[in-house]
């Protein structure tokens, strides 16, 4: 059967319900009305020894006061030993939930600070003498989103120079050769022979027919070349992306030890608030005049 907050109880546990809502009809004596008047306070002292207030942290005392009020509707404790159980299961059900949220800022953590070590990546003048410093470094900087961009912006702007110049010119190619460390390389070595070549006129053209087509041969290479390095980088961007994912996703599990010390806590926790529920059942069941036999205690030990 279900309650009115929509939980499903036991036909056990609705008729004690029952029975303990007929003899909870409030204090009717004065001394009774007085003690009742502590309850606020006494509540009260709770949260202030259970909510934490910090500088940096700072736990609801009004949601750990509604929390314990649900609890004392639904548990309907009678007596001082049934309030003291009730406390603890409050209290414990409140400290699970801050392990949660201490797993959950662990996760969070992990994530985030891995993602930043990652995207600031490393010292982009340190990574260029790194290239510059290899024999050829084309065919390596081939192999990563990073290098190919420089090779697109160092390659666009010999592209630049050959749209205003009318060609390719010896320049143009030693501005490249400068920026990978002063010494010719692969890329610079295909674009000196695609010069010479552009210089031949077997044809006889005149020379502004001859410049013209040195310069939209020079500019169809550049452009082949181009996209075949934009093509490379989108490849590799879809690579580091996915990379960056399955990175993520394995953050998502904190540290060894930080994750083992909260399982610890939370393992404790469980175990405390479960022998309070089972102490409460207990002191219920016999209030009512159950019989009751006595508990089987079974001690577990976390170690092998």
């Amino acid at each position: 059967m279900k309650t009115r907050n929509g939980k499903i109880t036991s036909p056990w546990r609705l008729a004690a319900n029952r029975r303990n809502a007929q003899k909870s009809t409030g204090p009717k004596t004065p001394v009774g009305r007085a003690v009742s008047k502590m309850n606020a306070v006494k509540h009260g002292i709770l949260s202030k020894e259970v909510v934490v207030r910090g500088l940096h942290i700072k736990e609801s005392r009004r949601e750990f006061a509604a929390l314990h009020q649900r609890f004392r509707d639904e548990l309907l404790p009678a007596g001082p030993l049934e309030e003291m159980l009730v406390d603890q299961i409050v209290t414990t059900h409140w400290r699970l939930r801050r392990a949660l949220t201490a797993e959950s800022g662990e996760i969070v953590l992990s994530v985030d600070e891995s993602h930043w070590e990652r995207s600031r990546g490393p010292d982009p003048s340190l990574q260029c003498s790194y290239w510059q410093a290899l024999e050829d470094p084309i065919h390596t900087m081939e192999d990563s989103a990073a290098g190919i961009h420089l090779l697109e912006r160092s390659l666009g702007e010999v592209r630049t120079a050959v749209e205003q110049e009318g060609e390719l010119t010896e320049a143009a190619i030693q501005q490249l050769v400068n920026c990978f460390g002063g010494r010719p390389n692969s890329l610079t070595r295909e674009l000196d022979r695609l010069r010479m070549k552009l210089q031949a006129n077997p044809e006889g053209l005149e020379p502004a027919l001859l410049r013209e087509q040195q310069k939209t041969q020079a500019l169809a290479f550049l452009n082949r070349r181009l996209s075949t390095f934009s093509w490379g980088k989108a490849r590799f961007e879809e690579r580091e992306e996915n990379a960056e994912v399955a990175r993520q996703a394995a953050d998502v599990l904190p540290a060894a030890e930080t994750l083992e010390k909260i399982l610890r806590y939370e393992t404790k926790l469980e175990r405390q608030l479960y022998r309070a529920m089972n102490q409460l059942e207990r002191l219920q069941r016999m209030r009512q005049g159950e019989s009751v036999p006595p508990p089987l205690t079974l001690e577990v030990s976390e170690r092998s």
